[in-house]
């Protein structure tokens, strides 16, 4: 019989005072000898993503009656990068992931439950919980609120990252206001995590790969009655979890950790699954290194090509089967391991009941997209200990590719350059003092990749940041530099005219400049700090580099 651990609350004359605050809850005597569960819920009113995550979590609370459990509800904070975006509030988004760590930590020390039900949506609040369940260690189980539905705008169906493309064609007149309108009005047509492979919907799908969700829990949409059905599984599968004292640390395993970045590689998903994967692994305990995440690329298969890359959305491999599809495929091409443990039976034992790939939407390893995965990790002096790029979103002529630096030191004058018409053919846009400390908080740059390709310069502009890229990027975008120039990263001392040579084939980022020339310039030092109060100035003294996934120094 397993010791629950909620008896630290409920067993005892001496905790009579506990049973009458949990009796003022509406809990009855025959509910004292049930596990209690936790149901750990990120919605709110004005993110689109956890709009319907009180439905979902009614769910999951019938679910977890249904087998026998007692559910307690609470809340975390989730930042929506789209709201985010292009103000201060994008330097509270990656940094947020911390604070809801930290914060699911206190509610569940401070409240003893037996076991734990995630549900996330968005961005940071999927890995932030993850990093929590491993540091709890309770049995857990995640079940997102879904994908939204791609939008329909002018005959063609397209996702968030369309609109800001759209803003580069407004510029250059090639449409007009009732264009824009229509993006306005039709691009984000439901609830759900913005459509593409985006971040969010990357983070889902891993949490999937990794065993921490049941199948389709990654990419079944938000809108379908599945979705609700998925909870109620959930809910139920949680106290069987319970029961068998199955828990996170046995599931975030090495073995599993590699399931998820193989997957990650053969769905070409976000370059910022690379920071969160890196910090789950820091808060499992496993050994996984940006290194180890440039291996896995070199010998994976991209076997999905995802919006913002193409016009195949993520409801569209739902519908071919998902991500268990792409694993079983994977598997026989023997990049999968099979017998590990997930919430519910062994990988192999999943698979077993998925689709064969369709060859269209999932390739087979034998006739993959492209040989290696969708995302590379580039080095050379630019980026000594690493740098992050989607080449599954790049085109064929920007693999390869020298260009001519224009340094900017913020994302906004970069994008008032590019919408400006000043960024040419040939250019490489350089943004610095952007990365994890020097932000702080390492915001997206969504607006100036999408502004070069609505501007029609994602064929003959590069863009390298110490900062990161939103899920939604696309193009030859190259984030994570590190160390970053806020950290006297070799970045912080690019000037306007130098070369520089992006080589992605070959995983190398190189700036053409004599080693004279840079230690000349090494004896200016670097911009002085910005002035920072509050959350954000705690953040930069702890907050370490994006090679180590932008964790907190012990």
């Amino acid at each position: 019989m397993i010791t629950m651990r909620s008896d630290l609350i409920k067993e005892g004359v001496e905790k009579t005072p506990h049973r009458a605050v949990l009796k003022s809850l509406g809990v009855i005597d025959s509910e004292m000898n049930k596990p209690f569960i936790a149901v750990v819920c990120a919605a709110s009113d004005y993110v689109p993503g956890h709009q319907h995550l009180h439905e979902i979590s009614r769910y999951v609370k019938d679910g977890i009656r249904n087998a026998g459990g007692v559910p307690f509800e609470f809340f975390t904070i989730g930042v929506c990068d789209g709201l985010a975006m292009n103000h201060k509030g994008m330097r509270y988004s990656l940094a947020s992931r911390e604070l809801i760590a930290d914060s699911i930590e206190v509610m569940l020390t401070a409240h003893p439950l037996d076991g734990v039900v995630f549900i996330p949506n968005c961005d940071k609040i999927v890995p932030g919980m993850v990093m929590a369940a491993a540091r709890m260690n309770l049995p857990s189980i995640f079940v997102s609120g879904g994908p939204m539905n791609p939008g329909c705008v002018q005959g063609k169906r397209v996702g968030y990252s369309e609109i800001y493309e759209a803003i580069g064609q407004y510029t250059n007149g090639e449409i007009g206001d009732d264009v824009i309108k229509d993006y306005e009005n039709n691009a984000c047509p439901t609830c759900g995590s913005c459509s593409g492979m985006y971040t969010a919907n990357s983070m889902n799908c891993l949490t999937e790969a990794v065993g921490l969700a049941l199948p389709t829990a990654g990419t079944e949409p938000a809108v379908n009655s599945a979705r609700r059905r998925l909870a109620k599984e959930s809910g139920e599968r949680v106290v069987e979890l319970v029961k068998q004292n199955i828990r996170p640390l046995d599931i975030l395993t090495k073995k599993n950790m590699e399931n998820a970045l193989a997957t990650d590689m053969a769905i070409g998903a976000s370059s910022n699954t690379v920071l969160h994967l890196l910090a789950i692994a820091h808060e499992a305990g496993v050994d996984i290194k940006l290194s180890d995440i440039d291996n896995m690329s070199r010998k994976t298969p991209q076997l999905a090509k995802l919006n913002p890359a193409s016009s195949v959305f993520i409801t569209d491999l739902n519908d071919v089967g998902g991500i268990q599809t792409v694993i079983k495929e994977l598997a026989k091409g023997g990049h999968i391991n099979e017998d590990v443990l997930t919430v519910s039976g062994t990988q192999k034992e999943r698979i077993a009941a998925a689709r064969d790939a369709d060859g269209v939407i999932v390739h087979t390893c034998a006739e993959p997209i492209r040989k290696d995965g969708g995302i590379a990790i580039l080095s050379g002096n630019l980026a000594e200990n690493g740098s992050v790029v989607k080449q599954g979103a790049v085109k064929p002529e920007m693999m390869d590719f020298t260009g001519t630096a224009r340094v900017f030191d913020g994302e906004q004058l970069a994008c008032d350059a590019i919408l400006g018409g000043s960024i040419k053919a040939g250019d490489v846009v350089v943004i610095r003092y952007e990365g994890p400390k020097g932000g702080p908080g390492m915001p997206e740059m969504l607006a100036p990749t999408a502004a070069i390709v609505g501007k029609g310069l994602d064929g003959s502009v590069a863009l390298i940041t110490d900062g990161r890229f939103s899920g939604a990027s696309r193009g030859a975008a190259v984030g994570h530099v590190s160390p970053e120039a806020a950290e006297g990263g070799l970045i912080a001392f690019v000037e306007d005219g130098d070369k520089i040579h992006i080589d992605i084939p070959n995983r190398k980022i190189t700036l053409l400049v004599d080693d004279a020339v840079i230690a000349e310039r090494k004896k200016k030092g670097i911009n002085p700090p910005k002035q920072l109060d509050g959350y954000l100035k705690r953040y930069a003294k702890m907050v370490t580099s994006s090679n180590t996934g932008a964790v907190f120094s012990d």
